[in-house]
């Protein structure tokens, strides 16, 4: 278990998988877009948790959703997606310091 400082807990599996999809996000070049969409489902995270468990039978049937489920019970917490929102800018800030100090040492 990790412990946070807003007495957040969060396995650290599912600190992996909030890890795996910030990269996702992150390495789809639409983090803006997405750290946008996530801010403005955040209030209805637990309305949006279960129509997901509501059409989880009818999605899993057309694509592989692994993680579908794992997804929706733990996205179901608003802190939760702030951790998500907070792990991607992080990324994106960290590609920022990079990109600057690559230009700082020309």
């Amino acid at each position: 278990m990790i412990e946070t400082s807003k007495s957040l807990s969060i396995s650290t599996q599912d600190q992996a998988f909030i890890d795996r999809i910030a990269n996702r996000i992150y390495d789809s070049g639409f983090v803006t877009a997405a750290v946008f969409a996530l801010e403005m489902v955040k209030p209805l995270a637990l309305l949006g948790s279960h129509t997901m468990i509501f059409f989880g039978p009818i999605v899993s049937a057309f694509i592989k959703a692994d993680g579908y489920y794992r997804a929706a019970e733990l996205f179901e917490e608003p802190r939760n997606v702030e951790l998500l929102i907070t792990k991607v800018e992080q990324l994106e800030e960290a590609q920022q310091n990079k990109q600057t100090e690559k230009h700082s040492e020309r």
